[in-house]
């Protein structure tokens, strides 16, 4: 069996999860945060809605550096409203998806690296960047948006079962 296809159920029952997440998000308190050392509600949404993009980048290049030498640094793209948070992200996890699907197990396995100003951050294969850098990065952050949701009691969908709200 390839591994695309033992990544592709785990990888769409998350963008699921998280899309139902993302839903919850409102738009007028995309300025909330817990703590002063932490992001705006409209900054992690958006970190939510873009790491599925970084799929792409995975399969694609060989590297990514996101502080190349003498050229500015990634900077995320900034939502406005969720509708533009909703689409962005059902536009990344597509595009993740058919990545995914199209990439042979060659691929899949072959080493990807993450830089920083010309330094490797880390190598991996890059069926574990998906897997760890995606979803498990996605994960991570999709339940702090979850407890920012459930700070400002926005009812929580039910990711893996009924949540409390949904009984």
């Amino acid at each position: 069996m390839p591994i695309s296809d033992f990544l592709l159920p785990e990888f769409d029952q998350e963008m699921a999860n998280t899309r139902k997440v993302l839903e919850r998000v409102p738009e007028d308190r995309f300025d909330f945060t817990p703590h002063p050392k932490s992001w705006k509600m409209q900054g992690l949404a958006t970190h939510v809605a873009t790491i599925p993009s970084w799929t792409t980048y995975t399969i694609e290049l060989d590297s990514l550096d996101i502080a190349p030498p003498g050229e500015p640094p990634y900077k995320s793209p900034e939502f406005t409203s969720q509708k533009d948070l909703l689409e962005k992200f059902d536009q990344n996890v597509a595009a993740a998806r058919s990545a995914i699907a199209g990439a042979s197990d060659e691929t899949l396995l072959k080493p990807w690296s993450l830089l920083a100003g010309g330094k490797t951050l880390f190598t991996m294969p890059r069926a574990a960047v998906i897997r760890s850098m995606v979803m498990n990065h996605g994960i991570h952050h999709r339940a702090q948006l979850c407890i920012y949701l459930r700070l400002i009691d926005v009812p929580m969908p039910g990711m893996y079962g009924p949540s409390a709200d949904e009984q």
